[in-house]
């Protein structure tokens, strides 16, 4: 940057030296000439010391200010050359007005000004001695650009205390105004946040964070920041920063991917999405330890035992041989509550997934071999994970981050990373079919489903929402549902069977997306599986038309024709009373309301035609008074089937009639 920074004020001091050399001699106003070379000659000076601290100049400050010095510089050396005319007749018609000098006087003092305070902003803390800045002639139009400058510059020369004070300062011009964004950006103000996250005290970090997430409030300054790096420094943050920046830094995450969905892959690449599993899975299920201890006589039967474990599917052999890890002495945070049924549902998914080798006792590790565990761990940092004895057990290190510290830290801040992690996953999992296959060969499924039933109203949220995306993504690619949410796996158990006890209890923040869940797994659903459908049903009564209509949505998605089991899942339907609550939707709801209801009560005529509940509520009479309803035959979907099921209650039901059931 010190050689662009020369190169820009090479030519300003050239055309001071030539004002200069024109000012003696000049023949006409030599008053005002003379008047002029004193102000220029203090401004050679300025730039002479600029060029000299070059090192130390803030580059957009300085293209601007410098511009708009030559400029006037330029203006100078115009007036000053009329002032050399030498003819007679020259002089007669060489008309220079007076003013033109006040106001060339005027703008060189404004240019002395801009560079008296570029030199002053660009200067280090301790040379600048919290003297009041203030802001140069240049700021007249544009004060808040100034301010940027001055917030950036100290963040690129300041002390890590002012460095801090700087990005808490950008925080706020971001969170005021998306314009004052786009500044902060376009000045260069990225590099040096990034550089404040990296290097600086917590404080510091946390501001930094906060003010990178806040600036990615559209998708080309979201470009541009990952351009800058981001990536990099939040996954060095992620695994080894502390909990507090790593809260924010996680929050910044679903701030950069919710506005830029383009940017997923590139936090993917950088591993972001093992260090977010990584902090939901802390103190949520059990977690393995870094290192393993495991003596010479158990290693070859331990790892028989993980690998028999990994090939008992072969779809799951990936997921398996990633995440074998033992068993840790950490105990559960609801662990003095009586075990429950997701107690066990953890317990078998670990067992699946080679949570460690067998002991006999399956209860961990008792007290000997957690002091053994630490004393080892301790040992492989202190002498960088050499065997100081050659016989010793074997340490095997396994894939996570580093975990040193986090269980010193205060539940509330615990709580508040795992919020944010599942707040990051949802943005990072929208629509993006190999995140979710990472997060779903993690223990991310089992995560969510604790969090879901155990953890506080945020973490509820953001682990619903999550959900929610993850299984969108596997409606839309079998090959994702089959391995993720195949009926054997514990892991997805646990899952259905928080989002029922939400559809159940009607949990209203958490309702939609668990709603919207169930409806995306409609396919992976066994005949057997006969909970699912009474649940939706009953939410078709639901005041809220936003709730009933989600309701109606996702048992569309059981009853549709590209559902193998469409008819049971109709029949389930009409048995839990649905034909009716469809009915009165159809009729009197909002017109939101009606359209899949209409749909939903269409598939169910065409899969059970025959049926006598549907004869006895007289749904042939509401598709025949649908067929008048302009409003709802504008439905593609609907002006498609409608005309269909209406033909097959018309055929069934006539038959009913005369007893064919």
């Amino acid at each position: 940057m010190a050689d662009i920074v020369k190169q820009i004020l090479v030519r300003p001091i050239q055309l001071a030296d030539q004002i200069t050399k024109a000012s003696d001699e000049a023949y006409s106003f030599r008053q005002e000439c003379l008047e002029v070379k004193a102000k220029t000659e203090k401004l050679a000076g300025l730039l002479r010391q600029a060029a000299r601290a070059s090192n130390d100049l803030y580059e957009r400050p300085t293209r601007r200010i410098i511009d708009d010095t030559e400029q006037v510089l330029f203006k100078a050396l115009a007036l000053v050359e009329k002032c050399r005319a030498t003819g007679l007749m020259k002089r007669v018609f060489t008309i220079i007005p007076a003013a033109a000098f006040r106001k060339i006087t005027m703008q060189l003092e404004n240019s002395i000004g801009d560079v008296s305070w570029l030199l002053r902003v660009s200067a280090s803390g301790d040379d600048r001695d919290d003297e009041y800045l203030g802001l140069p002639p240049i700021a007249a139009n544009e004060p808040i650009l100034c301010l940027i400058w001055e917030q950036v510059a100290i963040l690129f020369t300041g002390s890590l205390e002012d460095r801090s004070d700087a990005a808490a300062s950008l925080v706020s011009l971001a969170r005021d105004n998306d314009r004052y964004g786009r500044l902060i950006i376009e000045e260069g103000g990225v590099p040096p946040l990034l550089k404040l996250a990296k290097e600086g005290k917590m404080e510091g970090q946390e501001n930094a964070a906060r003010a990178i997430g806040l600036l990615g409030r559209d998708p080309e300054s979201v470009e541009q920041i990952v351009n800058a790096g981001v990536c990099q420094v939040f996954a060095k943050i992620l695994k080894e920063g502390h909990m507090k920046v790593q809260t924010v830094v996680a929050w910044a995450v679903s701030e950069l991917a919710s506005n830029h969905p383009k940017c997923q892959d590139h936090f993917a690449q950088n591993n972001i999405i093992r260090f977010l599993v990584s902090h939901l899975a802390f103190e949520t299920v059990q977690e393995h330890r870094k290192y393993a201890i495991v003596s010479n006589k158990q290693t070859l039967s331990s790892i028989h035992t993980v690998f028999m474990a990994s090939n008992t599917n072969p779809s799951d052999k990936k997921e398996s041989n990633d995440q074998d890890e033992t068993k840790s002495n950490i105990s559960h945070p609801m662990s003095n509550q009586t075990p429950s049924q997701m107690d066990s549902l953890i317990t078998n998914t670990l067992a699946m997934k080679g949570s460690g080798p067998s002991s006999g006792s399956g209860s961990g590790t008792n007290k000997n071999q957690v002091k053994q565990s630490n004393q080892q761990h301790q040992n492989h940092h202190t002498k960088g994970g050499s065997n100081p004895r050659g016989n010793n057990p074997t340490h095997v290190s396994l894939m996570g981050t580093s975990i040193k510290g986090r269980e010193y830290e205060d539940p509330a801040t615990k709580a508040q990373m795992k919020a944010m992690a599942a707040r990051a996953l949802w943005q990072l999992s929208r629509g993006n079919l190999q995140i979710c296959r990472s997060i779903t060969e993690s223990r991310a499924l089992l995560c969510f489903a604790v969090l879901l039933e155990k953890g506080d109203d945020e973490v509820k949220s953001y682990s619903a929402l999550a959900m929610m995306e993850i299984t969108d993504v596997a409606e839309q690619y079998p090959e994702l549902r089959r391995s993720a949410f195949k009926p054997t796996s514990p892991a997805a158990k646990a899952v259905v069977e928080q989002l029922l006890k939400v559809i159940e209890n009607e949990l209203p923040d958490l309702l939609i997306p668990c709603i919207k869940s169930i409806g995306s797994l409609s396919r992976t659903f066994r005949a057997t599986e006969t909970r699912i459908i009474a649940p939706l049903v009953k939410l078709l009564d639901e005041r809220e038309a936003e709730v009933s209509m989600e309701a109606a949505v996702a048992l569309i998605k059981f009853s549709c024709t590209d559902n193998f089991l469409r008819d049971n899942h109709s029949k389930a339907i009409i048995a839990a009373g649905g034909a009716k609550h469809l009915i009165q939707l159809v009729y009197f709801g909002e017109q939101m309301v009606q359209v899949p209801a209409l749909i939903l009560l269409c598939y169910i005529a065409l899969n059970v035609p025959d049926s006598e509940t549907l004869a006895q509520e007289e749904v042939l009479v509401v598709l025949e008074w649908s067929t008048k309803q302009a409003h709802l035959v504008e439905s593609p979907t609907i002006d498609e089937i409608l005309p269909e099921a209406k033909s097959r209650l018309e055929l069934y039901q006539s038959r009913g009639s005369r007893g064919f059931h």
